[in-house]
């Protein structure tokens, strides 16, 4: 087989040669990789943290969530939630009172992702200072073009 054969044949088993590097990915079969991606999408994105760490400590009304959480938007808020509610990991529930209440609250797969929540949020705040330092020696360095 030539060099030029087998350099073809790797390019296109990229993910087959991945996999026998060493890392966290060669633990997961090919047909995971996506599914996982798209959770981790979910679960990793800034305003799913917050929503689930706003939830952990029980039922929280929706009008309760957007005030506790800065900056997000009711368009967010909402998309969020059906998102996190759309996998398992948030429940919502509707009083038949006037005015109407919504409730929204962690389910158990929910409480058991809460604890690498919060502690990433907790390891981001407590890093911030030193990430800030190191993201402004970075952009006063980088060539701008």
């Amino acid at each position: 087989m030539s060099a030029d054969t087998e350099l073809r044949q790797g390019r296109t088993n990229v993910r087959g040669n991945v996999r026998r590097t060493p890392g966290p990915c060669a633990r997961w079969a090919d047909s995971d990789a996506d599914f996982i991606r798209e959770i981790l999408d979910l679960v990793g994105d800034k305003w799913s943290v917050l929503i689930i760490g706003t939830l952990s400590d029980g039922p929280v009304r929706y009008s309760d969530l957007a005030y506790a959480i800065p900056g997000i938007s009711q368009r967010m808020l909402t998309l969020t939630l059906k998102q996190l509610r759309r996998s398992g990991l948030v429940d919502r529930t509707a009083y038949a009172e006037v005015p109407p209440r919504v409730e929204y609250s962690l389910t158990a797969l929910g409480t058991s992702l809460l604890s690498t929540v919060l502690e990433l949020a907790a390891w981001s705040a407590d890093r911030q200072a030193e990430i800030r330092r190191h993201q402004t020696t970075y952009d006063s360095a980088a060539d701008p073009g």
